[in-house]
């Protein structure tokens, strides 16, 4: 029997923050008013809020400016941390939403800049990327592909409509990545769901060149059963209660979402992983960005159990149960 384990992991964010305050410059409205309904102080943009940005042509030579770069510079330091080299990864996987040209695949560029050569891929499950990228790297490393370099990342602001003051406060860019490997026996991976009901797509989607279409209040409403139902399910087949769980770690898409879901799966504050406050909604990124700062900051432990749920447009659900073994060295 093979199961996985995470090995190392690493973030990325763009220099520029974007404050509640460089928000109310757009629109008549203030950080009092965007913190309650959102739980947002700021964000990180590649692009720049104020000026919708022309599509990339070439990702630039330096800097943070593109999912691609973004995603890069991330898979970088998870492969650093594990102490593994480029050949040793037999796949990557980039969770995105926002690729940054139709074809090729994003991943081709990310693997040629970290010197991988071997299977890239893109996944695309809105916000519940990263779990669905877990659950196929998983299956995939389980399956004979040893190592898989699995990332999240989005360039949110591109796609950003910022003429719409319900939601435009909300989105952000960055990435993060995890570096999943094969170990004898179970592993981490105790259980999983994922969903989709297309039939909800328009609640939430993007066309080609133009900005995010959401309705915020049925996606409010879905959102929190969604979650709820996944993380229930997944729980059910690990055959652990909540009160098992160490640390729930959702989508980080609006605090008020984040609370409600938890409160209905009666886990205190002090078991949620957040980032919301200073990333705001990073879609496919946001679940690794709350993982991977909970583990810096100490509050994830050899043998926790950790919940992951999220949910996004499409409207696409997943969570993961995952005992969390602790790399060596660490």
């Amino acid at each position: 029997m093979t199961g996985v384990t995470i090995t190392g992991w690493g973030t990325a964010l763009p220099e520029q923050v974007v404050t509640n305050e460089d928000i109310t410059t757009l629109f008549d409205t203030s950080d009092e008013w965007i913190f309650e309904r959102s739980g947002i102080r700021s964000r990180r943009t590649a692009t720049g809020p104020f000026v919708k940005p022309p599509p990339p042509v070439d990702p630039p030579a330096n800097g943070l400016g593109t999912t691609g770069t973004l995603a890069a510079e991330a898979g970088r330091k998870a492969l650093e941390m594990a102490g593994v080299a480029p050949e040793q990864v037999r796949l990557v996987i980039v969770c995105t939403t926002t690729p940054d040209q139709l074809i090729p695949a994003n991943s081709a560029s990310v693997a040629a800049a970290l010197g991988i050569r071997s299977g890239a891929m893109d996944l695309n499950a809105a916000c519940a990327g990263f779990t669905y990228g877990l659950v196929t790297a998983s299956g995939l490393v389980a399956a004979g592909a040893e190592r898989v370099l699995l990332i999240g990342a989005e360039t949110l602001s591109r796609a950003t409509n910022w003429n719409d003051r319900t939601n435009a406060f909300l989105f952000g860019d960055g990435a993060g990545a995890v570096l999943v490997e094969a170990v004898p026996g179970e592993g981490s991976l105790l259980a999983w769901d994922l969903g989709v009901d297309g039939n909800l797509v328009p609640l939430l989607y993007a066309q080609h060149g133009s900005g995010m279409v959401m309705r915020g209040q049925e996606v409010f409403r879905r959102a929190v059963l969604a979650t709820v139902d996944s993380a229930t399910a997944s729980l059910e087949r690990a055959k652990l209660t909540i009160d098992d769980i160490a640390l729930f770690v959702p989508h980080q898409a609006n605090i008020r979402i984040i609370e409600a879901a938890a409160s209905r799966l009666k886990l205190p504050p002090e078991r949620i992983a957040s980032v919301i406050q200073r990333t705001g909604n990073t879609s496919s990124a946001s679940i690794p960005l709350a993982l991977i700062d909970a583990i810096e900051n100490g509050r994830v432990h050899d043998g926790d159990h950790l919940l992951l749920a999220g949910f996004g447009a499409g409207m696409t659900w997943a969570s993961a149960v995952w005992r969390w073994q602790d790399p060596p060295g660490r």
